[in-house]
């Protein structure tokens, strides 16, 4: 069983401005650990949405404990299929992302949906789930454990390097998220996780 976990967080700034943010993310001071982004893939479709497919490359320090379990030579990096679609006419946006390495260990994977805040207009509402699982038998609750804490204080880095992205955007002291992350409805629950695919690009989302 997965343990599963999902947040809302409303962002105070509009869609558009999100979407352009999103894309000019990285580099910046809180995310460190991307090291890489790589675009595999990009297709307009005939009813205008954006198509993508991105390889980002991450850190992944063990734990000191995991550390003394598994192999010195276990990389130390995380290769991460990022798919996207972009679709303008309902001004939303929906991630998925899964690592393709590392598999046994821990496997991750994210769906968010950003979209334009039915409330106010002007703002947006991102709402994201997460589903995280091991296949380390008789390590697995330990490894979920520690997965889901790194992914929390990751979703966090990533929060927080959004809003950078906004505020050089509009080149003001970053203001745009509500309240802490961590006080959002986040859930962490066992439940059965989706299938991971890597298939050809033509399966997003």
């Amino acid at each position: 069983m997965a343990r599963y976990i999902h947040s809302e967080t409303d962002i105070r700034s509009p869609w558009q401005h999100v979407l352009s943010a999103y894309w000019q993310r990285y580099p910046n001071p809180f995310s460190t650990h991307v090291l890489t982004e790589d675009v595999l893939y990009r297709e307009v479709t005939p009813s205008n949405r954006l198509l993508s497919r991105r390889l980002l490359t991450k850190t992944n320090r063990l734990p000191r404990w995991a550390e003394r379990v598994f192999p010195a030579q276990l990389s130390r990096n995380v290769y991460i299929l990022e798919d996207s679609i972009v679709d303008p006419q309902t001004r939303t946006l929906i991630t998925k992302t899964f690592n393709i390495n590392h598999n046994t260990l821990m496997t991750i994977i994210e769906r968010c949906l950003f979209e334009m805040h039915t409330e106010r207009p002007c703002w947006t509402r991102l709402r994201s789930e997460a589903w995280i699982s091991s296949g380390v038998y008789g390590l697995a609750r330990p490894i979920q454990e520690f997965g889901l804490a790194r992914f929390r204080s990751n979703q966090t880095k990533a929060m927080k390097g959004l809003e950078h992205a906004l505020s050089k955007m509009h080149s003001q002291p970053p203001s745009h998220l509500l309240g802490d992350q961590g006080d959002s409805s986040d859930k962490s629950k066992p439940q059965t996780s989706p299938t991971a695919t890597t298939q050809k690009p033509q399966q997003f989302i």
